[in-house]
């Protein structure tokens, strides 16, 4: 089984039933994982900060970086291998306070809200999510299965 591995601020997107594509040490930042519930078809997508700023010259080099342009660039990566809308199972894992005991920064919170946010505009609602605390998180995507299991502190489930 083809393992496609999502870095940070990196997405993968496949329509090969064998691959697994995963990403690894989720803390404030957000996995994505856009799947249609029919086909073979899947994505992810890791990014860091919830807003470029009307496409600041960072997001222009790598829109995976933030919400709102990795969002849609993921929506349009999986729809264009054969994926419908209205199919489309939006799952979301991340988001967690990690070196902010005070919640100064808040950014695994502002992540998620601008992910909810983004995926609204675009008509879409999450399916299932396991997002916010304070521990890491890795995540696979099956993508021939439409399965998504998070592995955490607490152990390794489906989502």
């Amino acid at each position: 089984m083809p393992v496609l591995t999502v870095g940070v601020s990196d997405m993968k997107v496949s329509d090969n039933p064998s691959d697994v594509i995963v990403t690894r040490a989720l803390g404030s930042c957000i996995a994505v994982v856009a799947s249609d519930t029919e086909i073979p078809v899947g994505g992810m997508l890791h990014y860091q900060l919830p807003l470029s700023h009307g496409g600041n010259a960072t997001a222009k080099r790598n829109p995976y970086m933030y919400a709102d342009s990795g969002i849609p660039a993921l929506i349009s990566a999986v729809l264009a291998k054969g994926a419908s809308v209205d199919r489309l199972s939006v799952k979301l894992v991340g988001g967690a306070r990690i070196l902010d005991p005070d919640g100064f920064f808040e950014i695994g919170r502002s992540n998620y809200l601008a992910a909810r946010k983004v995926l609204w505009r675009h008509g879409l609602l999450v399916a299932a999510e396991d997002v916010g605390g304070d521990s890491w998180r890795n995540v696979w995507l099956s993508v021939g299965e439409g399965t998504v299991s998070v592995e955490s502190p607490v152990g390794t489930y489906f989502l």
